[in-house]
């Protein structure tokens, strides 16, 4: 379904962060995209709780950081620079960092990163990629409506062009 809307799947670079309630969620599903071949980047707390489990990461800086920490890279510039080819940030009630969520989401917005901000989907998302690469998964050539219309024959039809 997400394939159908435009949803472009990552190549290479996911950027994580989630509030800190969620992070031992997050471990099983991150686990599950390191398997696949994705480099992982995550905030710092949500890197701590990746690494702490065994989940290779890249601890990246948050976007209010900028300039702060020059040893480590800045979550909005690796953003801006389409060096993050998907972007998961699920923020809760709880979050304290609200300007960092924002600046993260509406940066990928604007720069046409695919974005996830919902924990249900980003393990939906996670266990669907793992079935697609295992080939449990097939006919995933997504196509607009417009698109299947146009391949289908006169005997696929269900009505005539008459009609």
């Amino acid at each position: 379904a997400l394939l159908l809307t435009g949803f472009k799947m990552p190549k290479k670079n996911i950027l994580l962060s989630v509030q800190s309630s969620l992070e031992n969620d997050m471990t099983h599903s991150a686990y599950q995209l390191h398997e696949l071949g994705y480099n992982l980047f995550a905030t710092k707390a949500t890197g701590e709780v990746l690494q702490k489990n065994g989940v290779p990461c890249t601890i990246v800086g948050y976007p209010t950081e900028k300039g702060q920490n020059t040893e480590i890279p800045n979550a909005l510039d690796m953003i801006r620079e389409k060096d993050i080819c998907m972007v998961v940030n699920v923020p809760t009630y709880e979050s304290k960092r609200l300007e960092d969520n924002f600046l993260m989401r509406r940066t990928a917005v604007d720069f046409g990163i695919p974005l996830l901000t919902n924990m249900n989907l980003v393990k939906v998302f996670a266990d669907a990629a793992s079935k697609h690469v295992k080939g449990e998964l097939v006919g995933l050539d997504a196509q607009t409506l417009f698109e299947h219309y146009q391949s289908e024959t006169d005997e696929d039809a269900w009505t005539t062009p008459d009609e």
